[in-house]
């Protein structure tokens, strides 16, 4: 990483995991890479995510084969600045001033983190239901009084991934209140 100011540690980069709304799969496809957003649950360190039992993205993905997903947290322009209290004539400025004064207001903040895994296709049903439950409990918490009959009607139909972890890593870009940049390690 080469902003390492920006790193987090592992522990960020699980909790952008798990409150990420997708994560997205890449895999090799001949010379080039095909990237797929999922819906991507993680219990420990293994991620799992559904999907149908044909298509490109299954024939893509290998048993044991290496893949790497990006998950994307909180993404924002940061509110450093006030355009109503900001009385600046951008012609009059050099661009170190200018700089200076804009380089919090054209960017994002942003927070994400990265995967180094391993898939497998979950081949017994009782890891397949756990990856599924894990599934809708993150995402549709409100149905999970209807989980075991949503099993028993959809499991045979329904191919179940998991990506065993091998390594992660987190970068965060963020502004506290008085427009200072949280660095390395800075929660608060």
């Amino acid at each position: 990483m080469r902003r390492k100011d920006r790193e987090m540690s592992k522990d960020f980069g699980l909790m952008v995991i798990d409150k990420a709304q997708y994560g997205v799969l890449n895999l090799p496809e001949g010379a080039s890479a095909y990237g797929v957003p999922l819906s991507i649950a993680r219990v420990d360190e293994t991620l799992y995510f559904h999907s149908a039992k044909e298509g490109k993205k299954c024939d893509l993905m290998v048993d044991g084969q290496g893949v790497h997903v990006v998950f994307v947290g909180d993404v924002q322009v940061p509110s450093v600045l006030d355009p109503d209290q900001v009385d600046v004539n951008a012609e009059t400025l050099t661009t170190g001033e200018f700089g200076k004064i804009f380089s919090k207001t054209f960017t994002t903040e942003f927070e994400s983190a990265m995967v180094l895994g391993v898939i497998r296709k979950v081949t017994e049903d009782a890891e397949k239901i756990k990856g599924l439950r894990a599934i809708s409990e993150k995402f549709t918490p409100q149905w999970m009084s209807y989980f075991d009959y949503a099993v028993a009607s959809g499991l045979k139909v329904t191919a179940v991934y998991a990506i065993d972890i091998l390594e992660v890593t987190a970068k965060r870009k963020k502004y506290d209140a008085s427009g200072q940049e949280m660095k390395w390690g800075r929660e608060v």
